[in-house]
Order: structure tokens, then C-alpha cells, then sequence
């Protein structure tokens, strides 16, 4: 039967500890990228919301109220984009979080 070395087996004190390239770069990586999602998605948001106008015409003829639609806010496209990215953003950074804390348990 051939020696298999497990981490701790046969290795100098402390070379198990060593985190691998592709583990170091992720650690830097990912949280970046989840961060430049959720400012990019904010300033697409900011810079598309808009004023949107529009109208409709609805027969009530027994109705004597007047329907005024004051609050009423419409979220344009680019808004929403901007909105899904910033949740993506923010989804990256939670789940890189919950990775990096459930790494050091």
C-alpha cells in the first residue's frame, strides 16, 4: 500500500496552513467584483431615475370622486437594471461573507 501524506502528516509546522494561489486571489477577487456591482448598479439607478409622465382616461360615470394619483412613482428600465445589479452586487458579498466566516470555524 502506497503512503498517502494527509495535512499534518509528514510536513514541516505550519506549511499546512498556507492558503493555495487560487484560494488568495478569490479572497481579493470576488469581494471586489461583488463591490463594483453594487456601486456600479447604484450609479446607473441614480443617474436613470426620471420623471415619467404618462396619462390614462377611464370612464366612471357614476362615480363623483376624482382619482388623483399624487405619490405615484414609475421606475424606469434603467432604474430597475441598476437595482438588479446592485442586488447582485450585494448577493456576492454575502455569500463570499458567509463562505469566508464558515472558512475560519
Amino acid at each position: 500500500m502506497g503512503e498517502q501524506n494527509t495535512p499534518g502528516e509528514g510536513s514541516t509546522p505550519g506549511e499546512q496552513n498556507t492558503p493555495q494561489p487560487a484560494r488568495r486571489v478569490s479572497a481579493v477577487v470576488v469581494p471586489l467584483l461583488g463591490l463594483i456591482a453594487v456601486i456600479v448598479g447604484v450609479i446607473v439607478a441614480w443617474n436613470n431615475q426620471q420623471t415619467t409622465s404618462f396619462g390614462w382616461f377611464a370612464y366612471a360615470p357614476l362615480s363623483d370622486t376624482v382619482f388623483m394619483g399624487n405619490g405615484m412613482t414609475m421606475v424606469s428600465q434603467g432604474t430597475q437594471i441598476g437595482l438588479a445589479v446592485t442586488v447582485l452586487g450585494l448577493l456576492v458579498l454575502a455569500f463570499w461573507a458567509g463562505l469566508r466566516i464558515g472558512r475560519d470555524r
